[in-house]
């Protein structure tokens, strides 16, 4: 059992604490609005609860889960920075410049992609890359197959964001394909080949070598 962090709780967030609380970890919701997730932690059950953002990184989570708007990743970075050294971050955010403005376009257009730069910003920590390509209603959906799994592309930092982000990808029923380290995760960007896709994994795999 780990103990998730959720660091912003709309659809990927709330989805994913929802069935990580339903396989048996501890779950900490969190908003800048933290009244408002009442009912997402009603619907987790009794292994979530609710809290600031704040709250979150201050409770020594095994594991993060980044599922904000891309715009926010700097400031969370340097107001938490004493807290998630050394933790696991799973970044689920994507860059969309008329959401996020200029700094979104600015890292798609630069020779980083978009996880790189979210590992450079939580630089003591260990980041991994997951959950940034597959649709919200998707990820509700296909969860907890025993066949016909769906396969959730990820990268990784280093062996221990890999093995706990292969093990959470598991552990609500997809299949978890490694694509490599963070700098191979352009093609999960947006507007790339596995942006968006939702496949078991043969075709998956597939579709990576092509």
């Amino acid at each position: 059992m780990m103990k998730i962090g959720i660091i912003g709780s709309g659809n990927i967030g709330g989805n994913l604490g929802k069935h990580w609380a339903k396989g048996g970890h501890e779950v900490l919701f969190s908003s800048r609005h933290p009244e408002q997730l009442k009912d997402l932690v009603r619907d987790a059950g009794t292994n979530a609860k609710a809290m600031s953002v704040e709250q979150a990184f201050e409770a020594n989570a095994d594991v993060y889960l980044l599922a904000t708007p891309f715009k926010a990743i700097g400031k969370l970075a340097e107001l938490y920075a004493g807290e998630y050294g050394n933790k696991v971050i799973i970044d689920a955010t994507n860059p969309y410049p008329e959401r996020d403005g200029q700094m979104a376009q600015d890292v798609r257009d630069s020779n980083r992609n978009a996880s790189e730069y979210t590992a450079m910003k939580f630089g003591t920590a260990k980041t991994a890359k997951a959950f940034n390509s597959i649709k919200a209603e998707h990820l509700r959906n296909y969860a907890w197959r025993t066949q016909d799994k769906i396969a959730i592309p990820f990268a990784a930092q280093d062996a221990d964001s890999r093995a706990k982000t292969q093990q959470l990808i598991e552990d609500i029923g997809f299949d978890a394909v490694y694509i490599g380290d963070l700098d191979q995760t352009k093609i999960m960007d947006p507007e790339q080949k596995l942006y968006g896709k939702t496949l078991g994994r043969s075709e998956l795999e597939d579709l990576i070598k092509a």
